[in-house]
């Protein structure tokens, strides 16, 4: 008695003790530690980078350079004008400035596409972030889901365990054949059997968990013991204006649109003039040893220069109209995969919504099945219990409370993922 206290006790301190993680926890660590998130969000802040007026050309560049030689010359010739052998250092140094005043517009096209692409940017990081909470939340109510089938297992193998001692109480004093209890023992050994098989689903269901956490899948865990599932408030209409507003697959579509819009721009400005301003100053200081003289030649020279610079591609066989054709060619394209993208979301509203109502349809009549099996069940043991019905009819009560039990659980968290697929569709995930 003191014995089977004691485990009670320690069960009970490892369940307080292991926390349970929620389905909000699971998010907050996801978005630290996700690894296709951390990426995502780096990716983010190189467009972000780019935004800039530098990179668009809108500012000037300043360059210095600095140079030493040192040069050894050996000669040898009958000239009387000759130096002979000489030693040469030279010491220099240059500053240059340049500044485009105008190139075709294009540095303006350039700002407005680099703007775009951050947007882009945005819209494709959420994408991912968005597709990494999903895969987060279907893996944490995919372990409850398994969680609850571990149980109603469990619950299964209990019975079948108590099934099995009775009929073998039963045999050893006669009243029933050794069939009976024959075919209780392979009920009990195929219950057993699926408990070990279900509790390695447990296992591979929190590993999978664990790493969409960026967690040692090793870590040990607990989740919810039930998956709720929110109702959804908005009819399809008011769905489908919040993911044309919302949806970041149909947000990077556009953007990406309105990048190809500007690549026509870029393309346009080769057949404009190029104006640019240039100043330099440059200093350089020799210094000359020969043989034949017994001092040093020093120079020394300073250049400064000033003056702008314009240039007008004439013909390049075609190229320049060639690229602005393609640009529009391009463009079209990309208005053409945005259509395409607003229609499959239309297309995904209206299925995602239905599916979700057949779903809680279902979930109702699961629910049904569940409380009429269980209450079949309970009859079936009391009249196991006095003999007017047999073992395999005991055991058809079992088995079909166990299989309403599993469709129910399997339901409930097929209708939480629907409604998941219409969260993120709008733009909206909420748990």
């Amino acid at each position: 008695m003191f014995k089977v206290l004691f485990i009670v006790i320690l069960i009970s301190t490892n369940l307080f003790a292991q926390k349970i993680l929620t389905a909000e926890e699971a998010i907050s660590i996801g978005l630290k530690n996700n690894y296709d998130i951390q990426i995502a969000r780096n990716s983010l802040e190189i467009s972000k980078n780019n935004t800039g007026k530098g990179t668009a050309g809108f500012l000037p560049t300043l360059n210095i350079s600095g140079n030493h030689q040192y040069a050894k010359s050996q000669q040898e010739t009958n000239s009387p004008f000759s130096f002979g052998d000489s030693d040469s250092r030279t010491s220099s140094a240059g500053i240059n400035f340049s500044w485009t005043l105008f190139d075709g517009f294009r540095m303006f096209a350039e700002s407005s596409r680099y703007n775009e692409l951050a947007k882009l940017g945005e819209h494709q990081s959420r994408n991912i972030i968005e597709n990494t909470v999903v895969a987060i939340l279907h893996s944490y109510f995919n372990s409850v889901q398994q969680q609850q089938l571990l149980q109603v297992s469990g619950n299964t193998l209990e019975i079948s365990k108590t099934r099995l001692e009775k009929e073998k109480i039963r045999q050893e004093l006669g009243s029933v054949s050794s069939t009976d209890y024959l075919n209780a023992k392979v009920a009990f050994n195929n219950d057993n059997a699926e408990y070990l098989n279900q509790q390695l689903n447990v296992l591979i269901a929190k590993k999978n968990l664990n790493i969409l956490l960026g967690r040692d899948p090793l870590i040990e865990l607990e989740v919810a013991g039930e998956i709720l599932i929110p109702q959804i408030e908005l009819n399809q209409q008011e769905l489908m204006e919040l993911a044309e507003k919302n949806n970041s697959t149909l947000l990077a579509a556009e953007t990406d649109k309105l990048v190809a819009e500007k690549n026509i721009q870029l393309s346009r400005s080769a057949i404009y003039p190029r104006l640019s301003f240039d100043a330099s100053y440059f200093y350089t200081d020799r210094t000359q040893s020969t043989n034949r003289f017994t001092y040093d030649i020093k120079s020394n020279s300073k250049d400064a220069a000033v003056g702008f610079s314009l240039s007008l591609n004439l013909f390049n066989g075609w190229r320049d109209n060639i690229d602005i054709q393609n640009a529009k060619i391009d463009a079209k394209n990309k208005e053409l995969a945005f259509q395409n993208a607003k229609n499959n979301l239309a297309g995904l509203v209206r299925e995602k919504f239905v599916t979700f109502e057949k779903r809680m349809e279902l979930l109702l009549l699961e629910q049904q099945n569940v409380e009429a099996a269980r209450q079949n069940l309970e009859l079936q043991k009391d009249r196991y219990q006095i003999g007017t019905v047999t073992s395999l009819e005991f055991r058809d009560a079992q088995v079909n409370l166990a299989r309403a039990e599993t469709a129910l659980i399997v339901s409930r968290f097929q209708a939480r993922i629907s409604r998941l697929e219409i969260e993120q569709l709008i733009g909206k995930i909420e748990i």
